[in-house]
């Protein structure tokens, strides 16, 4: 219940654009929930290692959800004090003079630059000097990676890019008239010096950029104002503050309060991740991790896996072919109906791993020639059974970049947040596989909440990120089952052995795939 002194106060929107959808959710300075509304668009693939959007249409659901979340709070005769913005990581698209794009925007699961990739590690020393600057390994979900692929396949486009662009800048663009985008952002793309908080010179020449053809770099707090097209399109006043926001991977630990030493974020959704927040950019020996800006003194350690949600959504479709109209007349969440019946398979799905590795994968491997594979198939293997092991297998991901995150000091408590938090199941496997209680927060709506944090802090109604801490209380807490540790450990194992023994015919099979695609 809000607390009646809080029901009259003013609220900010939290805008999460996410890979395949946008919500926008109103909270006031205590985190109570005021409005919500949400859309979706379509990630386009098509071509293997392809994932593309169309930013029009993505830009196009931001204005519809923001719309209706104000006019909520209207009919809730609750004052709005702005708007500020989350945006999933690692998008590019080349713009024009006018700021419009030339193409569709790569997303972070696009791996059409694998082979240029490929040509980079061979100079290991090049790999290591970029890492150590930037905090971000030499990838093809970064954006530095991306560039270097249209310069060598459309040079022609290349030439005519007058500004590369991202999804953050180019919602904030559209919003407001000004093209900044913020340090956070930045951040994720490769192209930006940790140390020195600007784009790297040395990088984006490598990459055949200039500076003046990159964006102006601000902090997360930023406020811009709503210009006067948006104002009448979303029924909201002119000049209204816009806050330039962060990106959503370290949003989810300020939303879910994970912010103090010792404190991890892991969330599953389309992709998922592990984060731990830090007080100055760290870089992994083993170039295992990431680092990214959260503010201009807090950067967020920590690594992404490509495949996570998105491996349901392919059983579902795919391998159950649970069709909407199916659905309907089950009067059941196709979801529910897998978790389901995959709870009726014991621990470790009677030898069946599977690894989820279907779009390439980033931490802790880097490798886009990853593929997926279900391993140890038998006669007396069910659908049931490869739903089980899809869910195990996403938590072995999950797992790999927790042993790489251990090595930066001692985890105290994992709070959790993402549409796996749905799932009683899926919870529970995580806690196992990682042998650690998990806390699920009373928010899980982590970007969303702390983008509007962000809002607080440049309205100056919060002094700063610490002081989420106290607003997030645990609703639940999973432990680790130990008949079910016993059994993630052994399998883990062999997971693990697969990548790596695999590594030649991974890497072969990517070559085939994208050979006879074309």
């Amino acid at each position: 219940m809000v607390d009646f002194q809080y029901r009259n106060s003013p609220v900010w929107i939290g805008v999460d654009v996410g890979t395949t959808g946008v919500r926008a959710i109103a909270y006031d300075v205590q985190g109570n929930k005021a409005a919500a509304a949400e859309a979706f668009y379509p990630l386009l693939t098509p071509h293997p290692d392809w994932a593309e959007e169309d930013p029009a249409q993505i830009f196009a659901a931001v204005q519809e959800v923001v719309g209706k979340a104000a006019a909520e709070l209207r009919y809730k005769s609750r004052a709005l004090a702005g708007i500020a913005l989350s945006t999933v990581m690692h998008s590019f698209a080349g713009l024009d003079a006018e700021y419009k794009p030339l193409m569709d925007m790569q997303t972070w699961a696009d791996s059409r630059s694998a082979a240029i990739v490929r040509e980079l590690k061979k100079d290991e020393a090049l790999c290591r000097r970029f890492y150590e600057r930037t905090g971000c390994p030499v990838h093809a979900c970064y954006p530095l990676a991306k560039v270097l692929w249209l310069r060598q396949e459309h040079p022609d486009m290349f030439d005519r890019m007058k500004y590369v662009g991202s999804l953050k800048d180019y919602i904030f663009h559209g919003l407001t008239h000004e093209w900044v985008i913020d340090h956070s952002a930045a951040s994720t793309s490769g192209l930006y010096n940790a140390a020195a908080m600007d784009w790297d010179e040395e990088i984006i020449a490598y990459a055949g950029l200039r500076k003046e053809q990159l964006p102006p770099i601000v902090s997360t707090t930023y406020q811009g104002r709503l210009c006067p097209e948006m104002a009448a399109a979303m029924n909201l006043p002119e000049n209204l503050p816009v806050v330039i926001g962060a990106t959503d991977g370290v949003l989810v630990n300020v939303g879910i309060g994970a912010v103090r030493a010792g404190q991890l974020s892991a969330t599953i959704g389309t992709s998922g991740a592990l984060r731990m927040l830090t007080d100055r950019p760290v870089t992994d020996k083993k170039m295992r991790t990431w680092c990214y800006n959260l503010t201009d003194d807090i950067w967020v350690a920590g690594g992404a896996i490509n495949n996570g949600g998105m491996i349901l959504r392919w059983v579902r479709d795919k391998v159950c072919h649970y069709t909407p109209h199916h659905l309907e007349n089950l009067d059941v969440d196709g979801y529910d109906l897998m978790t389901m019946k995959a709870a009726h398979i014991p621990a470790g799905a009677e030898g069946l791993i599977m690894l989820p590795s279907f779009t390439g994968e980033r931490a802790p491997y880097w490798n886009s020639d990853l593929r997926g594979m279900f391993f140890g198939l038998s006669l007396n293997h069910s659908r049931s059974h490869m739903i089980r092991a899809c869910l195990e297998g996403i938590a072995y991901s999950m797992n790999a970049v927790m042993l790489a995150l251990r090595d930066f000091g001692e985890i105290k408590d994992i709070r959790v947040s993402g549409s796996f938090t749905k799932s009683a199941l899926w919870l529970q496997i995580l806690s196992s596989v990682l042998n650690e209680k998990l806390i699920l927060p009373d928010n899980s709506e982590g970007a969303a909440f702390g983008a509007a944090v962000l809002g607080f802090i440049a309205s100056h109604e919060l002094g700063g990120i610490i002081d989420t801490a106290e607003l997030v209380k645990p609703k639940k807490v999973i432990v680790p089952q130990e008949d079910e540790v016993q059994v993630y450990q052994r399998l883990y194992g062999i997971y693990e052995q697969l990548y790596w023994k695999l590594q030649p015919e991974l890497a072969a099979i990517a070559a085939f795939q994208t050979e006879t695609a074309h």
